[in-house]
């Protein structure tokens, strides 16, 4: 396997900039994920480590060499993408086995190659079928033994759960999870998908508008996103904000509501501020303010609750499911130490 850098890389199309000084250090064995929305520049930077795209400016290095004029061939990777790719004609077996062939290994060297690849990924029983006769989790399968067998340094993955249904994603994404486990492979995983991101990531790489947002485990993006757009990225159902003033006692939300946190000196009174909480982290108790419950939203492991609060939308995510009907009203406070805080720029107030 290998450890792969990114050197102050960049992507143009023209005047159009799609990456813009993109620095990142990814460790042998390491699984990275780059998450954010349609457009942010994740699947141009994997294509760019590929070979596929070709860089503007910076560094791509594998194992420290330089790879920015190596053909994708030569970079010893193995791409995983959303459609499969596989040869209609050729079973199972022998698309697996499709680029060792092409480097004439011995029979011996591709049947043990195979055989290892099968039994990971449970495609023993499915070897001499043709793609047409399986489901689409296990053609998905079979494109990732295709990858395996090639025995990379590093693996690549270009959103491949896109295309199936929500339980089969599920169970892909244990697939993949336990198949890093087992063979300690360098991994970089490209998603929209939040989700995918928490669960599969040794650490997340969060992208936005061409720039990396931040880098980190999955927690550390979830207690302490690092400004505004990993705050309300990360998460499902996204954190609630209310946008307020900076004071000397604390901060004082629109509605007038003051919450009597102690804040980093050095800033200006009554300067604007945004704080957040996490849906999970609203408390329904008999001592607060005032909400009325606008939706509820059962989802079997608890409830989404759409509130207005003085006219703002809060939600709150609760297991009592004695809150499921809509006009009643409920109390609700924030514990303080769940709090998150955004100064003007979007920037994380540290505290």
């Amino acid at each position: 396997m290998a450890s792969i850098t990114i050197d102050n890389l960049a992507k143009s199309y023209g005047t159009y900039s799609v990456l813009q000084g993109v620095n990142l250090e990814i460790k042998d064995g390491e699984f990275i994920v780059l998450v954010g929305p349609s457009g942010c520049g994740k699947s141009t930077l994997l294509r760019m480590i590929a070979g596929l795209e070709e860089v503007t400016s910076g560094e791509i290095r594998i194992d420290a060499s330089r790879v920015n004029e190596r053909h994708p061939k030569d970079r010893d990777i193995a791409m995983v993408f959303q459609s499969y790719a596989l040869y209609p004609h050729m079973s199972v077996a022998r698309n697996m086995s499709y680029s060792m062939r092409l480097r004439k290994a011995s029979k011996e060297k591709i049947e043990a190659a195979i055989a290892g690849a099968a039994s990971k990924l449970g495609l023993e029983p499915y070897l001499e079928r043709r793609p047409k006769a399986l489901s689409g989790g296990q053609r998905q399968r079979v494109a990732m033994g295709r990858a395996i067998v090639r025995q990379p340094k590093a693996f690549l993955f270009d959103e491949p759960l896109s295309n199936l249904d929500a339980r089969l994603r599920e169970q892909m994404r244990a697939e993949i999870k336990k198949m890093h486990g087992d063979l300690k492979a360098t991994s970089i995983y490209v998603t929209h998908d939040q989700i995918e991101a928490m669960t599969l990531a040794d650490r997340i790489v969060a992208m936005h508008g061409g720039l990396v947002q931040q880098v980190g485990s999955p927690l550390e993006l979830y207690d302490r996103p690092a400004n505004l757009f990993v705050a309300g990225f990360i998460g499902s159902p996204g954190m609630n904000f209310f946008e307020g003033t900076r004071h000397s006692d604390g901060v004082r939300l629109a509605d007038g509501t003051l919450l009597k946190v102690q804040l980093p000196p050095g800033a200006d009174d009554e300067q604007g501020i945004t704080v957040g909480i996490r849906p999970e982290h609203v408390e329904l108790s008999a001592e607060g303010v005032g909400a009325t419950v606008d939706l509820v939203e059962p989802t079997g492991f608890g409830i989404i609750l759409h509130l207005s609060l003085n006219g703002v939308d809060l939600k709150v995510f609760t297991s009592d499911r004695a809150f499921l009907t809509p006009g009643q009203q409920v109390s609700v406070s924030f514990p303080t130490h769940h709090l998150h805080f955004f100064d003007a720029g979007g920037n994380r107030i540290l505290r």
